[in-house]
């Protein structure tokens, strides 16, 4: 039988108020696991306290007032740049089944697909939840998230839309560049003419061209609308594996790659199709990441509006307890860029 979400609700306010004292240290418990080979941190009890308000504005207060637990939780010795957080928090909606605060080595994300995805698996791992569709609200809107009979997840994200079309950027050591920037829950940049080779062993190589690329977008003053800064960089190709459509390479804030083929990333990808008239409403798309794993994307129209469905697999691959001691000279992390 599905948990109600009034027994979730006062499940997650007793997580919410549980801060574990031993010795003097401090601890908080966690389920690890990744989806499409990326990471996802969920913090389950412990955290901090982000007081009453919308999650958006939690989030603003996790962002001014405890970004020391986001650089310990995610972060070197405890974790690594490729690691997202999700933070489970009390839903804005009380009938949701959860809210989450998605953040990273460098930073704090609006929506994150592959970790909602884990989201969901990791909360049906614990017992949580059943199999069905559940309200996941997240501080830039509500998504809807099935957990199928399979063990798939389905995401119902927020709208996706293509902001702008043929974009040039001058990119140093490069020359110019045209992509697509989207929305899909994040900000994108999408290139599928970048005359580079999407394989594993060339991933160094790809890092360091899609930093060029975001760093001119930065430097020339080409952002996302209302002058958002776009953080994610995406280069498309085909994919060698019949019956799949594309093959991507995703930079992600803080300059990790996405081992996942990205759920925001396939958001904006799908909304750049659709913009284009290449995909149609309710048709698969088959997206591949550089490592091979696979999500498939959907979009309906509802009032105008494109609303895309991704669907992959999460694993769990641990639960426990994160220990925080105050004599641990890294125990707040290590900031990236100040390893040797």
């Amino acid at each position: 039988m599905p948990i109600s979400s009034s027994k979730l609700s006062s499940r997650f306010k007793t997580l919410a108020a549980r801060v574990f004292t031993i010795s003097g240290m401090k601890t908080i418990d966690i389920i690890d696991s990744h989806t499409g080979g990326e990471p996802t941190r969920l913090v389950t009890a412990g955290g901090p306290d982000l007081g009453q308000g919308t999650l958006a504005q939690r989030l603003e207060t996790f962002r001014a007032r405890f970004d020391d637990w986001r650089r310990a939780i995610v972060t070197e010795p405890r974790g690594s740049d490729v690691m997202v957080g999700a933070l489970l928090c009390e839903p804005d909606d009380p009938g949701a089944a959860a809210g989450v605060i998605f953040f990273n080595n460098v930073g704090y994300l609006g929506m994150c697909g592959h970790g909602t995805i884990g989201l969901v698996a990791s909360l049906a791992h614990a017992g949580r939840i059943a199999p069905g569709r559940h309200r996941i609200d997240t501080p830039v809107g509500p998504v809807d998230a099935t957990l199928n009979a399979n063990g798939s997840v389905s995401v119902r994200n927020v709208p996706a839309y293509r902001y702008k079309q043929a974009v040039t950027v001058d990119v140093p050591c490069h020359g110019p560049l045209t992509g697509d920037i989207a929305w899909g829950g994040n900000w994108f940049f999408l290139v599928a003419d970048h005359g580079r080779e999407l394989v594993p062993a060339r991933i160094a190589e790809l890092t360091a061209f899609t930093e060029s690329i975001r760093d001119a977008l930065h430097a020339q003053g080409i952002t996302g609308r209302d002058g958002a800064y776009i953080d994610h960089i995406e280069l498309f190709a085909d994919s060698p594996v019949a019956g799949v459509d594309s093959r991507n390479f995703v930079l992600c804030p803080g300059s990790a790659y996405d081992r996942s083929p990205c759920g925001t990333g396939t958001s904006a990808k799908l909304a750049c199709l659709a913009a284009d008239d290449l995909l149609a409403p309710g048709d698969i798309w088959r997206q591949e990441s550089i490592i091979g794993s696979v999500f498939e994307g959907s979009y309906a129209v509802d009032r105008g509006v494109l609303i895309p469905t991704i669907t992959g697999y999460a694993h769990v691959m641990g639960e426990g307890r994160l220990v925080f001691d105050e004599r641990d000279p890294f125990m707040r992390g290590i900031e990236p860029g100040a390893r040797a």
